[in-house]
């Protein structure tokens, strides 16, 4: 009944709010109190419920007057609803979260069922171009795209969401890197493609004032690079004897920088620009896709590129998964695109080379993962850097580096800055 009434609850507040909020202030203060504990979003009730609040004039204290109001609502909506702030907390203490590089997972269980409590990793390496909060990206896809989990709450300060809870499986964890998907997999990846380039930009969050003008591709995957080099920049004063070593250049990106300008001009989309196995859950014969704090206002193809790069597909899935691709998005979001793709591919083997030296040196020297785990990490790495390299044919410094090799040179660059 809880996840049937959020979506609704907001029409009548909405709708009398001209009438209401200067006559009867408490009421509207009522309703926002409500909206809240309900995990609904509704600019115009919190303004007008600020607006009433330093309107009134209460017969006891502004703090009593609060209490009233909290009791009253909590009185209308039963013992059924749970608050944000006690889930928050209760997420806080606990220990068994799931994380990625930007956020942690904890699912609690409350009285209208299992939920979400999503909250951001302080203190973390920004490796990626995001420009909106995640919530304001979910709130703009809600009945758009079929298969992602419901916003239930976001709060900025603390930050963090409540997100409805899929009983699923992490694609990650019933087929990894290597292992063929289940058959729907594909045709699922290709309708959330097609669904993301039927949301028009008015739909969408505000973009940055600088942001690439519709269909400047050139200019936008500028942007993309940026952040690269800002990543290599951050961090080659620490890591550039490792990066010399594994075989990164000097400037990295100068082989991608000189094909920007050759990509063709394509209307921009929606994009999601981070979906791959451990971000996509199956349920139901269906595949959910979560984590959609790196969305972005741009090309398609981009998109496209990304999944493909990160997915690890057999050549039939990879041929499999264009043509899929290829028939969901519309013409215009295709123009010239398989020069382009190939483009794009170059920049993220570019980007995953650097970004994960860093990221996997972090965790292989900090002593907190197993020796299988940091063979793991060192021949992922591996793979990296010759895609980069002699597979990528972007670079082409060094012959191909095994796992083994790269562990040795992890272990000499942290020997040589022990003091």
């Amino acid at each position: 009944m809880l996840g049937q009434l959020r979506p609704q609850v907001t029409w009548p507040a909405d709708h009398l709010l001209p009438e209401i909020w200067a006559v009867y202030p408490t009421l509207i203060m009522s309703a926002a109190r409500v909206l809240d504990s309900l995990g609904v979003s509704n600019a115009a009730v919190t303004a007008a419920a600020r607006r009433a609040a330093d309107r009134i004039q209460p017969l006891g204290t502004p703090s009593e007057l609060g209490a009233t109001i909290s009791q009253f609502t909590g009185d209308l909506l039963g013992s059924g609803i749970w608050k944000p702030d006690d889930i928050y907390r209760e997420a806080l203490a606990r220990t068994d979260s799931s994380s990625g590089f930007y956020n942690c997972n904890v699912k609690l269980a409350t009285p209208t069922g299992p939920v979400i409590v999503r909250m951001p990793i302080r203190e973390t390496d920004i490796m990626d171009l995001a420009i909106w909060p995640e919530s304001s990206v979910l709130r703009a896809i809600h009945g758009a795209v079929t298969h992602v989990p419901r916003l239930l709450h976001a709060h900025d300060s603390p930050p963090f969401q409540v997100h409805e809870f899929i009983d699923g499986e992490l694609l990650d964890r019933s087929a990894a890197r290597g292992v063929p998907v289940p058959g729907h997999v594909i045709g699922d990846v290709a309708e959330v493609f097609g669904q993301l380039c039927q949301i028009p930009r008015d739909r969408v969050p505000p973009l940055p004032a600088d942001w690439p003008a519709d269909r400047e591709t050139a200019h936008f995957a500028h942007r993309l690079s940026a952040v690269t080099a800002a990543v290599y920049a951050r961090f080659r004063s620490e890591f550039g004897d490792l990066f010399t070593g594994l075989g990164i250049p000097a400037d990295p990106l100068a082989p991608i920088l000189a094909r920007w300008a050759r990509l063709h001009r394509r209307q921009f989309r929606l994009l999601h620009t981070d979906i791959h196995r451990k971000n996509m859950i199956l349920a139901g014969e269906r595949t959910y896709f979560l984590d959609w704090e790196l969305a972005l206002w741009g090309d398609p193809v981009y998109d496209l590129a990304v999944h493909l790069h990160k997915m690890g597909y057999s050549p039939h899935e990879y041929a499999a998964m264009q043509d899929a691709w290829l028939a969901a998005v519309p013409g215009n979001a295709a123009d010239r695109w398989r020069p382009d793709l190939d483009t794009y591919l170059s920049h993220e083997r570019v980007k995953s080379a650097i970004v994960d030296t860093v990221r996997y040196t972090k965790i292989i020297t900090s002593g907190s993962a197993s020796p299988e785990r940091e063979a793991e990490l060192a021949g992922k790495l591996a793979g990296k850097l010759d895609a980069a390299n002699t597979a990528g044919g972007t670079w082409a410094t060094r012959s191909p580096l095994d796992g083994a090799e790269v562990i040795a040179l992890i272990r000499q660059w942290a020997d040589r800055r022990s003091p």
